[in-house]
């Protein structure tokens, strides 16, 4: 079943703000719209709910179940119990908190693995640890392709590996990483994963039981909603780790890795994301099914979209002898994030794309180390085009008609 471009579109009202019309967003892998439905949240939030949540009277008793609402829906989508899934301001400070607790696990002579495919806030945090005595392994990248071969993490996971941290997806490689074969990997090997899902994530919310992970972050400004950091850590896992919250909170799970005070309003508003998957579900599906399950059709949906809409650039762009094409040149094996090294640096690209309607952006995009070990200059940087699934084929032609004249 096709995916309904203009039913998408309908639901963010950014496609209907007078200012962005005729101008097509290519730089959603740094943040994408807000869904109708996270904005109405927020906003119905601080119009009658703000106060401290979880007392008696009933502004403050809403409050804290739409809080509760959020936690419970998005869990339940991503497959795993509510207390498992946290919220924090940010997933690199979740990232940050969460290296300080296996900082203090970790035992004399044990190490950690992480890879120069990742964005630095995934991997910076647990480099880090290095000045603590703490020995990082680093599963590096093919440098002619930038991807990560897991025959190269084997060679690596010794007795004394504990935790394993790799993205689920690099933010300019592009290339999706079998998540499931590699944690049957580390986890056969007596180690934990840690998974950076913040470039995946905004392209279908997938399925963490199925994927295996111990823990999965991602970031909800990029999955349509609010300034939020969603981390899943699993009870095994996270019940074992030193506590970072407060000591009265040590005996419950999704406070345990959050020392600073939930943001109360867009925590709720986080449950507008599940609003937002449940409308295409159910806009594009007739029949019941569990929030695991709706999650999964709307994933299918979204990437089957994506994939139709990014073939063509890579196919336009693989024929340019003078561009670079970072990551794979098919779309079943990538996201729609699609870094290009050109004969002018990433950032005056971006700019001479603008007079075309073409929102993108230019740089190293955070992601140093990867660029260095393919040989681009951070320096000189890529022009990354990334889009989600309410691009619509108008925004590509746009695209590629920009493209024609910068290239």
């Amino acid at each position: 079943m096709p995916l309904d471009i203009d039913f998408i579109r309908s639901q963010f009202p950014a496609f209907d703000v007078a200012a962005l019309q005729g101008q097509s967003f290519f730089e959603n892998a740094g943040g994408s719209y807000t869904c109708a439905q996270v904005q109405n949240r927020l906003s119905r939030f601080y119009k009658e709910r703000k106060v401290q949540p979880y007392a008696p009277y009933e502004a403050s008793r809403l409050g804290g179940a739409e809080m509760d609402e959020a936690q419970i829906r998005l869990a339940t989508m991503l497959g795993v119990d509510a207390d498992e899934l946290s919220f924090g301001p940010s997933t690199s400070q979740n990232t940050y908190v969460l290296s300080q607790a296996v900082s203090q696990w970790l035992e004399p002579g044990q190490s950690i693995v992480v890879t120069n495919q990742d964005h630095e806030a995934n991997s910076g945090s647990w480099r880090r640890l290095a000045d603590r005595g703490i020995k990082i392994k680093e599963w590096q990248i093919d440098p002619e392709t930038g991807l990560l071969d897991p025959s190269d993490l084997a060679n690596l996971l010794d007795d004394g590996v504990r935790m394993v941290c790799f993205p689920h997806c690099s933010n300019v490689v592009g290339a999706i990483n079998d998540v499931a074969k590699i944690t049957t990997m580390i986890r056969n090997a007596g180690a934990y994963s840690c998974v950076d899902g913040v470039s995946y994530a905004p392209h279908g919310f997938p399925n963490v039981d199925e994927l295996g992970a111990d823990i999965y972050l991602f970031s909800a400004y990029k999955t349509y909603g609010p300034h939020q950091g969603l981390m899943v850590i699993r009870r095994e896992l996270g019940m074992s780790l030193p506590n970072q919250g407060h000591y009265f909170n040590a005996g419950t799970l999704h406070k345990r890795f959050t020392p600073a005070g939930p943001d109360h309003a867009q925590v709720a508003a986080c449950a507008g994301m599940a609003d937002y998957v449940d409308a295409v579900y159910a806009h594009h599906y007739k029949p019941k099914a569990s929030p695991a399950v709706r999650a999964s059709h709307v994933h299918d949906l979204f990437r089957d979209h994506e994939k139709l809409l990014a073939q063509p650039i890579l196919d336009y762009l693989s024929a340019k002898n003078s561009v670079q094409l970072v990551g794979p040149a098919s779309a079943e094996s990538r996201a729609p994030t699609i870094a290009l090294k050109l004969q002018i640096s990433g950032e005056e690209a971006a700019k001479k794309l603008v007079p075309f309607g073409v929102m993108a952006g230019g740089g190293d995009f955070y992601a140093v180390r990867p660029l260095a070990a393919m040989g681009i200059s951070p320096e000189h940087g890529v022009l990354r085009l990334s889009f989600v699934h309410y691009t619509a084929q108008e925004d590509i032609d746009r695209l590629l008609n920009g493209l024609d004249h910068v290239l």
